[in-house]
């Protein structure tokens, strides 16, 4: 794949950094991983005592990681006095196919949505909120 052309480079700002990850604080980041990895299909790439990432391989640009906090507090959402501060959007084709799913390796749906056709907040099995989202058409 070309990369960007003059032109989109210089409409673009260049940065100075790439993301390469985003990680997650949990009690149990093994236990963690597993439900990503069989929500995402993406494998365990590493794996330590306490630091575990997932991603399409090794050597992936992009890894999504658990990292143990023996205190951690999973948020509370919705409540104005304790935002979800951060949160995954996963796509997918079939929302209530993967909601039954991510429901039967341990997560939870918040109470409340109205809206089953649009997103759908759930909590991983740690508390984290994370979004299922539609696939776009």
């Amino acid at each position: 794949m070309a990369g960007p052309t003059a032109d989109a480079r210089e409409a673009t700002p260049a940065g100075v950094a790439r993301l390469s990850g985003f990680a997650l604080e949990c009690r149990d980041p093994a236990a963690l991983a597993a439900f990503y990895s069989a929500l995402t299909g993406w494998p365990v790439v590493h794996a330590s005592a306490d630091w575990y990432s997932l991603g399409p391989s090794a050597d992936a640009g992009f890894h999504l990681s658990f990292q143990r906090a023996p205190g951690h507090r999973p948020p509370v959402w919705p409540d104005p006095a304790s935002p979800m501060q951060a949160h995954l959007h996963l796509r997918a084709d079939d929302l209530d196919a993967a909601q039954a799913r991510a429901l039967a390796l341990g997560a939870t749906l918040f109470p409340g949505q109205a809206d089953q056709a649009g997103s759908r907040v759930l909590a991983d099995p740690a508390g984290h909120p994370f979004c299922l989202c539609p696939a776009p058409s």
